[in-house]
C-alpha cells in the first residue's frame, strides 16, 4: 500500500510540467525556437504557422494528429482573423470546432490582455470546446505555449494577461465583461427569445472595439443568426458596387458538404437514406429549415414567403379586395386584451380558401375587438354588396364567453352575415352555446386540415406574420403550440376558419366539394367508374 501511494505521488508529479506550462518561468531557447516563436507571433500569418505546425487534434480514428486543414478550413481561418465581425455557415461534421479551438488558443496565447468568452447553446457544446482548447494546449511544444496561471474546465487564463472563459448562451451571458473576442457556436440553435437578449446585451461590448465568431449550421430562417447572416450577405452598397462585408458589418463564410474530401455522392446517398431529405437539407445543404418538429413540413415552410398588404385598414391587413362571386368566412380568436396574448382575426375567401384579411393585437379590449370585427364584415359586405355570403363566429372558450356576451348586448343583427355555432352533437346534453368550443381532439383535427390543405396547396397564406408563426408551430404532446417566447394567435384563428368550413360545407355545395378534395394531392386522379352488368 504504501509503495502504492508513492508511484502514485510520482507520477502526478511527472505530469505537472507536462499538462501545463506554469507562469513566469525562466526560458532558455535554441535559434530554431526562437524563430519559430516569432512565426507563430506575426500578426498577418501567425495563425496558420501556429495552426500546420503545433496543434494537435484528437481524431475519433485514428487519434493523436497534427492538424493538416483542408482548403475551406484554410479560408475558414483567414475569415476568423482577417474580418472583425465573421458569420459563419457550415455543415455538420466538417472540423467547424475544430479551427475554432484551434484559432481562440493562438490568438489568446500571442495577443496579450484579450478576453475571449465561447458562448454555446448548451453547457455540453461550450465544455467540449473547451476540452479540444486544453488539448491542444497540453499537446503543443514546450517554448511555444504561453504559462497558465489558472487552469480548469471552464476558463483559462495565461500569463500574459488573456483568458478563455466558456458559458451556457442565456440573455445576460457576458454582461458586464469587457470581451475582446465573442464565439458562439451552434447559434441557430439557441432559443429565439435568449438569442434576442443576449444579442441586444453583448452588442454595446464588441461596439467597443470587440470582435465577433458566430458559427452555426442553420435552423429556422428567421432567428437572430438567420437575420445576421441575410444582412452579411447584403454585400451591395447605396451606389451597387459589392464590398467584402455586409450592411451589418459582418463577413460572410460558408462551405459546402462537397468541399470535404471524404465526402461524395455515394456518401450522400447513404446519409440520405439513413436521415432522410428534410435533415440532410438543413445539416448538410445548409438550407434554412426548421428544425424543430413543425406542423408544417419545413422544406414547404421555407418556400413560403408571403405577401405585402395591398392596404392597411387601421390595424386590419387586406391582402386581396372582397368580390360578390365568393364566400366568405371571418374567424376571431379573442383574448383579454391587457398586453398578453395576442387576439386575432382571420378572414379566408371560399371556395378559393384564399386569406384575404387579418387583424392581431394584444391591448385591444374585447368590445372593440367585436367591433373591430363587425367594421371587417361591414368592409366585405360594401365590397358585394350581399351580406348572406358572409359568415362569422368567435370562440367560446374561456374569455370566449365575454365575446358572446358583448355580441349580445351589441346585437347580432348589427354585425353583417351569419353567426356559425358548431352543431350539437347527437347524445350530447348540454346547453347550447354559439360560437366553436376548442377541445384537445378538435383542435387536433384542425391542425390535420391545416396541414393538408397548405402541403397540398389548396390554402394559399398572404400574410408574413401567419407563414413567421407557422415556422414557429411545433408538436408539444400530443397536440401542437408556439415554441416558448412565440405566439400563435393568428394560427387559432384560421383554426376556427377551417372549423367554420367544416360547418358551412354542408350548406353550400361548392364549398362541399372543394372542402373534401383538401385531403388529395394535387396530382391525384379520380378513378374511373366500375359498371356491372348481369349480361354475359
Amino acid at each position: 500500500r504504501v509503495l502504492f501511494f508513492s508511484v502514485n505521488i510520482t507520477m502526478s508529479k511527472s505530469l505537472d510540467g507536462v499538462l501545463i506550462k506554469k507562469a513566469n518561468k525562466r526560458e532558455t531557447f535554441t535559434n530554431d525556437q526562437v524563430e519559430q516563436l516569432l512565426k507563430c507571433s506575426d500578426t498577418k500569418l501567425g495563425y496558420d504557422y501556429f495552426a500546420r505546425n503545433f496543434a494537435y487534434i484528437q481524431h475519433p480514428v485514428k487519434g493523436k494528429l497534427l492538424f493538416d486543414p483542408f482548403e475551406y478550413q484554410t479560408r475558414l481561418l483567414q475569415s476568423y482573423h482577417d474580418y472583425r465581425f465573421n458569420i459563419n455557415m457550415l455543415p455538420r461534421q466538417t472540423g467547424k470546432t475544430t479551427c475554432a479551438a484551434i484559432y481562440l488558443l493562438w490568438y489568446a496565447m500571442f495577443n496579450p490582455d484579450q478576453t475571449i468568452l465561447i458562448a454555446a447553446h448548451k453547457y455540453t457544446g461550450a465544455q467540449e470546446i473547451m476540452q479540444r482548447i486544453r488539448y491542444g494546449y497540453e499537446m503543443c511544444a514546450d517554448h511555444i505555449r504561453a504559462g497558465v496561471t489558472n487552469y480548469n474546465k471552464g476558463s483559462i487564463e495565461f500569463e500574459n494577461g488573456s483568458r478563455i472563459v466558456s458559458a451556457t448562451t442565456t440573455g445576460n451571458t457576458g454582461r458586464g465583461m469587457s470581451i475582446s473576442l465573442l464565439y458562439c457556436d451552434e447559434f441557430a440553435f439557441v432559443m429565439p427569445n435568449v438569442a434576442t437578449d443576449f444579442w441586444t446585451s453583448i452588442s454595446p461590448t464588441l461596439a467597443t472595439g470587440g470582435r465577433a465568431i458566430l458559427t452555426s449550421t442553420p435552423n429556422s430562417d428567421e432567428d437572430t443568426f438567420a437575420t445576421i447572416w441575410k444582412q452579411a450577405e447584403d454585400k451591395f452598397d447605396e451606389h451597387g458596387n459589392e464590398n467584402e462585408v455586409g450592411r451589418n458589418g459582418f463577413h460572410s463564410f460558408r462551405s459546402y458538404w462537397q468541399e470535404h474530401p471524404d465526402r461524395d455522392e455515394a456518401w450522400k446517398d447513404e446519409e440520405l437514406g439513413r436521415i432522410g431529405e428534410e435533415r440532410f437539407k438543413r445539416e448538410y445543404d445548409c438550407e434554412f429549415l426548421v428544425y424543430d418538429e413543425t406542423l408544417i413540413n419545413s422544406i414547404k415552410l421555407a418556400a413560403m414567403e408571403g405577401d405585402a398588404p395591398i392596404v392597411n385598414m387601421g390595424q386590419t391587413r387586406w391582402y386581396k379586395k372582397p368580390s360578390r362571386e365568393y364566400t366568405y368566412a371571418v374567424a376571431l380568436d379573442p383574448s383579454m386584451g391587457t398586453g398578453g396574448d395576442n387576439a386575432a382575426i382571420q378572414v379566408f375567401e371560399l371556395p378559393s380558401y384564399e386569406q384575404v384579411a387579418e387583424w392581431q393585437h394584444n391591448q385591444t379590449a374585447i368590445p372593440a375587438q367585436i367591433r373591430i370585427m363587425t367594421d371587417i364584415c361591414k368592409h366585405i359586405e360594401q365590397e358585394t354588396g350581399d351580406a348572406s355570403t358572409i359568415y362569422w363566429s368567435v370562440e367560446n372558450n374561456g374569455l370566449g364567453e365575454a365575446a358572446l356576451i358583448v355580441i349580445n348586448d351589441f346585437g347580432e343583427e348589427n354585425i353583417p352575415g351569419l353567426f356559425v355555432s358548431e352543431p350539437i352533437r347527437k347524445g350530447h346534453v348540454r346547453k347550447f352555446r354559439k360560437g366553436f368550443n376548442t377541445t384537445h381532439g378538435s383542435k387536433v383535427t384542425a391542425c390535420s386540415r391545416l396541414k393538408t390543405m397548405i402541403e397540398n396547396d389548396k390554402m394559399i397564406l398572404h400574410s408574413k406574420p401567419m407563414i413567421s408563426e407557422l415556422k414557429s408551430y411545433v408538436a408539444t404532446g400530443s397536440s401542437y403550440n408556439a415554441k416558448l417566447g412565440q405566439t400563435d394567435d393568428l394560427i387559432s384563428a384560421t383554426l376556427l376558419a377551417l372549423r367554420m368550413m367544416d360547418v358551412l360545407k354542408d350548406w353550400d355545395p361548392r364549398i362541399y366539394d372543394t372542402f373534401n378534395q383538401s385531403d388529395q394531392h394535387g396530382d391525384y386522379v379520380e378513378p374511373m367508374p366500375i359498371f356491372v352488368s348481369n349480361n354475359y
